[in-house]
């Protein structure tokens, strides 16, 4: 087990912190991650395309996806063929404009929605293969921590009960999980808000809480499903600088985004359209060429059409 987390993820949020009393101090507390902590993008502004080079096994292998929709007499075809993988440590940006199939995509990959044809595999494990919903949602729970657009929160609970609860599920003692709880707080800078309710927040640090409640688990997986559509420019960008320091500490991260901005924060980038992964990308900077390319041309055919 590596040592413990000697530094936090950065924001740069600017609101100020209302002095709150927080749990007894922790000794020792549980790494978040098992990797050594390396030094994190300099500025979001010059992000270079990053090696993949040192990237570990491959966690997740979607191979010949394909989904289709009985839509009253019609057969819609969603999902045409899709194979790609993600490897450990890998930050992977799927991408593409609305309508694309990337939820349906996203979907299959959590154990959510079952191909019609085709195989997902989780660490060599096959994800729907003998296993009954209740089975993957136990899954998720041990392997995949999510990041969705619009937070869920346990109204009656603070902000840390909050990011414990997913520790209590799986019947974790209470203490352990508070001190946990607040530990991650910390690596989020966000313990000062510990005792508050989620909803007396900003949406940047309810997101960043978010994060906090994803990764307590220690998942293999941090999966951001549009992390940043309900945020404003400066706290999106916050929370990308979060998700990609916590990827630099080696956190393997998927994320699904229509926002070409967030392209250049990826080691691996898939360009979806019409249901197809259309390129696979290791160097960011081509990635965000190809993808304006790509939306001009399919603005023009709207265009066209009128």
């Amino acid at each position: 087990m590596a040592a413990p987390l000697a530094r936090t993820v950065r924001t740069a949020e600017k609101k100020p912190e209302p002095a709150v009393v927080p749990p007894a101090p922790v000794a020792s507390p549980t790494p978040l991650v098992d990797a050594p902590v390396q030094s994190a993008a300099a500025s979001s502004n010059n992000l270079a395309p990053v090696s993949t080079d040192s990237l570990g096994e491959e966690i997740i292998r979607a191979e010949g996806i394909i989904k289709a929709f009985d839509i009253g007499t019609q057969m819609v075809l969603v999902l045409k063929g899709v194979t790609f993988s993600v490897r450990r440590g890998d930050f992977a940006v799927l991408f593409g404009s609305s309508g694309c199939g990337k939820s349906t995509l996203l979907h299959i990959l959590l154990g959510l929605e079952p191909p019609t044809k085709g195989t997902i595999t989780f660490l060599g494990e096959d994800m729907y293969a003998g296993r009954s919903e209740d089975d993957r949602a136990q899954f998720r729970k041990l392997h995949i921590g999510m990041v969705y657009q619009q937070s869920n929160w346990v109204k009656s609970l603070s902000v840390l009960e909050n990011v414990a609860f997913p520790l209590m599920l799986l019947g974790k003692e209470k203490t352990e999980c508070l001190e946990k709880a607040y530990e991650t707080l910390k690596l989020m800078k966000m313990e000062n808000w510990a005792h508050y309710h989620p909803m007396e927040l900003s949406g940047g640090q309810q997101q960043r809480v978010s994060v906090a409640r994803a990764i307590i688990t220690d998942p293999e997986v941090l999966v951001a499903d549009e992390p940043t559509g309900n945020l404003d420019y400066e706290a999106g960008q916050n929370l990308m600088y979060l998700l990609n320091d916590l990827n630099h500490m080696g956190k393997t991260i998927i994320m699904v985004t229509h926002d070409l901005e967030y392209i250049r924060y990826s080691k691996t980038a898939l360009n979806m359209k019409d249901g197809r992964i259309e390129g696979i990308y290791r160097d960011a900077d081509k990635a965000i060429l190809e993808s304006k390319l790509t939306y001009k041309k399919a603005d023009l055919s709207v265009l066209e059409k009128k």
